[in-house]
């Protein structure tokens, strides 16, 4: 009886063992989120940044290197956004996680891209990114590419699994259907507001809701606003009647707040990842919150 009992609890150890979850370390808050929803019960998601870090911006450290040698499958946004990763996981030595190895998903993979540089790219641009704008994950729709790419990398992973993921995909892309509908729906009349951003963030975003971005507080992209330059935008929102200021939460308020002095605007405030404030805790709630801000910034 007690050989019995030592078998089956061996038993239930291996098969424990064999139910493990998939590891996963993802860049960013939202990919985070996304591999939750398609990975479910089967996953361990940590991101390396939180929702209210500038993706830009985030200082590698040892602890995402230990994270990343235990993980079984890494998620990036790509698009030379995220390039701090590469050093991260060339430290970590883990052979899964190489570019084209099953481990590696570039969440980017297959979005249509905007704002591709053409011709001569040099620093005295700013900030460019050579492959097109990386601020993907900010039209919703293409949430259905990301997730996709996560499934596929997911499916390598586990590939006996694939049933599960596979129904997880879909409950998560027929809760994006209804919502996007919805954000559609109010924010469709707005198409042609003129909006001043603080940074190139959001064509994904005025393309898919029909906004105008008519420019920038940033002269060029990661280059601090002069004084001439916000001079400039001043007089351009004066004589086009442009009365909404769109910023992300990381950004210094000096340069919107001014233009909003000047000009009568109004600022929104938008976290761009989940976690990035209090009331944005998924991926989804990113997108309530703008529009709930654009709502009462037009004041329409």
């Amino acid at each position: 009886m007690k050989k019995l009992i030592l078998a089956s609890a061996a038993l239930a150890f291996w098969a424990g063992a064999a139910r493990a979850e998939i590891k996963v370390v993802t860049a960013s808050s939202d990919l985070r989120y996304i591999c939750e929803r398609v990975g479910g019960a089967e996953v361990k998601v940590e991101s390396l940044s939180s929702g209210d870090q500038d993706l830009h911006m985030v200082e590698p450290r040892p602890s995402m290197v230990f994270k990343l040698k235990k993980a079984d499958m890494v998620v990036r946004v790509g698009l030379d956004l995220d390039m701090w990763m590469d050093s991260l996981i060339n430290a970590a030595k883990n052979g899964r996680l190489f570019y084209g190895q099953p481990g590696y998903v570039d969440a980017s993979a297959g979005v249509p891209l905007l704002e591709k540089p053409e011709g001569k790219v040099d620093a005295s641009m700013g900030d460019i990114h050579i492959y097109g704008n990386p601020h993907y994950w900010l039209d919703p729709a293409n949430s259905k590419i990301m997730a996709g790419n996560i499934l596929a990398g997911l499916k390598r992973a586990a590939p006996e699994k694939a049933a599960v993921f596979d129904a997880n995909y879909g409950a998560f892309v027929r809760e994006l259907d209804v919502k996007l509908a919805g954000w559609e729906a109010r924010m469709a009349k707005y198409k042609g507001l003129k909006v001043i951003t603080y940074h190139s963030s959001w064509p994904y975003f005025a393309r898919r809701f029909g906004l105008d971005v008519a420019g920038h507080v940033e002269p060029k992209p990661g280059i601090p606003p002069s004084a001439s330059h916000l001079d400039g935008l001043m007089k351009k929102m004066k004589a086009e009647n442009i009365k909404v200021i769109l910023t992300e939460s990381y950004y210094p308020r000096k340069g919107p707040d001014f233009l909003a002095g000047k000009t009568g605007a109004a600022v929104v405030t938008a976290a761009v990842s989940a976690g990035g404030a209090k009331d944005v805790k998924t991926y989804f709630d990113v997108f309530d919150r703008v529009i709930e801000g654009l709502e009462k910034a037009a004041g329409k």
